[in-house]
């Protein structure tokens, strides 16, 4: 780095630590102030349903108002939040700590990829397939997490993600090693070629708002309160006569579910997979969309998801210093506001 650089290293490492003997020295101070206190909105009367259809109407026309970079943004912003909600029932609605998620985002993808290519089926067709395949997937997974609870648990699913991870990095007959797959082809509707960016963003923002329908039907299901009561106190939970054993096994089979969908839809955006797109840092950027949002939140959780995949974009000028600044954010976030921008009702 030279002698500049490592006096502009020595500067920001001080700087830094400043900053944190501050955070420390008046972090109790700054949580008694109404920013470290739990937001409470003005009470504004406001027809929900008027919102909800003045955002759709937005989103649906988005593609006529801005170009493709910024589709091909959205687009991948809708597949994280795919990807987060599936990882909000495993961590926010049941307490099962998964740091292996990417794995099955990983199979989904692959599954897709190989039936395109190989098989000679369409997207549509090899999708069902991508989505049981991640699911089965995660319900073997769920077997060794049945006596398992904290760390132990996501040493094990950490430890599965690098096995995927490495299979098909030296399956080369299969799955291409580290070539990966490529010439994956693009979806038809009725005869009509999803070619463009602004064709493939309507088929994700269906996918999307079908998965927040789903996940939040379930949450206030019975099945979602039966897995609250497991993410609060197993042991009471399975005093209470909730079979903790079968909604282990479904939260783990269900969020994997969504990954299987969210890697199908990668797979048909960017065509060409391979195994450095689903890393251990890529289960680790999952889990802090469900963190910055607030665990266990749904709105939060997709809010969490756009502000990590949109922020960096809006700072790429600061290229050098924008994963700096995002880690900088997440650990204030963590002193301030640990419960997340969006608690959880």
């Amino acid at each position: 780095m030279g002698i500049k650089g490592s006096l502009f290293l020595l500067l920001g490492i001080s700087l830094g630590y400043s900053l944190l003997i501050i955070v420390r020295k008046y972090s109790g101070f700054l949580s008694g102030i109404p920013l470290g206190k739990e937001f409470k909105p003005p009470h504004i009367r406001y027809d929900s349903r008027l919102l909800y259809a003045l955002t759709l109407i937005l989103l649906l026309v988005l593609p006529l108002i801005v170009g493709d970079y910024y589709i091909d943004v959205f687009i991948l912003a809708g597949i994280y939040i795919i990807l987060a909600l599936g990882l909000n029932v495993v961590i926010g609605f049941s307490g099962l700590l998964n740091l292996g998620f990417a794995a099955f985002y990983a199979i989904g993808a692959y599954t897709c990829g190989l039936l395109t290519t190989k098989a000679g089926l369409g997207f549509w067709s090899s999708l069902p397939m991508s989505v049981f395949i991640a699911t089965v997937s995660g319900l073997i997974l769920a077997f060794p997490a049945l006596r398992l609870r904290g760390d132990y648990l996501a040493i094990v699913t950490l430890g599965a993600g690098e096995i995927v991870r490495l299979t098909l990095n030296n399956w080369d007959s299969l799955t291409g090693g580290p070539n990966g797959i490529s010439g994956i082809p693009s979806p038809f509707v009725f005869g009509f070629e999803l070619s463009k960016l602004s064709h493939y963003y309507y088929p994700v923002l269906f996918f999307v708002l079908f998965t927040i329908f789903i996940v939040r039907r379930l949450y206030y299901s019975r099945t979602g309160r039966a897995w609250l009561a497991l993410r609060e106190d197993e042991v009471a939970a399975e005093a209470m006569g909730i079979n903790t054993t079968k909604y282990k096994f479904l939260a783990f089979s269900f969020g994997a579910f969504w990954a299987g969908l969210a890697g199908a839809l990668f797979a048909g955006k960017m065509r060409f997979i391979s195994p450095e797109s689903f890393t251990f840092m890529e289960s680790v950027f999952i889990a802090c969309m469900v963190i910055l949002g607030g665990i266990g939140s749904i709105p939060g959780v997709i809010l969490g998801a756009l502000i990590l995949v949109i922020l960096p974009e809006v700072l790429r000028e600061f290229q050098l210093y924008r994963m700096l600044a995002l880690g900088i954010g997440l650990v204030l976030m963590m002193v301030f506001r640990p419960q997340g921008l969006w608690r959880r009702g």
